[in-house]
């Protein structure tokens, strides 16, 4: 089998294929089916997304990041990973391999992305605080000069 193009019809069969999968995972399961209240219409939407990433067909409207903000509290780095491995098995077994290849290099770009919108923050890190000095007249280059 040479597998589905990467077109508008392969994708949607790609996607529909794929959530299908997450839906019935242990661990991407419970909170995908509590996140989602109506399947055909998120599949719409994911469907546009992947052809906007990969056809750049502008299609989807949509903003990720807070769509997954929304379930921060139930979202941990290991469920990308989870999400990344059921990713490539899916284009692995639905998709000709370079598609597949593509797709998974977009899907591990995007989760980066993702998770640095959901867990890297900048207040975490130490911030430099300038070096205290005397008010001294030779502190500062310009203070040291005689008019």
């Amino acid at each position: 089998m040479s597998g589905l193009s990467l077109d508008e019809a392969g994708l949607a069969t790609l996607v529909e294929a794929f959530y299908a999968r997450v839906r019935a995972d242990a661990q991407l399961g419970p909170i995908f089916n509590d996140a989602i209240g109506d399947w055909p219409e998120h599949l719409e939407k994911l469907a546009a997304f992947w052809s906007s990433v990969m056809l750049t067909s502008g299609r989807y409207k949509g903003q990720p990041v807070p769509a997954h903000v929304k379930h921060k509290s139930r979202i941990t780095p290991a469920l990308f990973d989870r999400w990344l491995a059921l990713w490539a098995e899916t284009t692995n077994a639905l998709m000709a391999p370079p598609a597949a290849a593509a797709l998974q290099d977009r899907a591990r770009r995007i989760a980066q992305s993702l998770q640095l919108a959901l867990f890297f923050r900048l207040d975490d890190q130490p911030v430099p605080r300038p070096a205290p000095h005397s008010s001294g007249a030779t502190d500062h280059p310009l203070r040291s000069v005689q008019p």
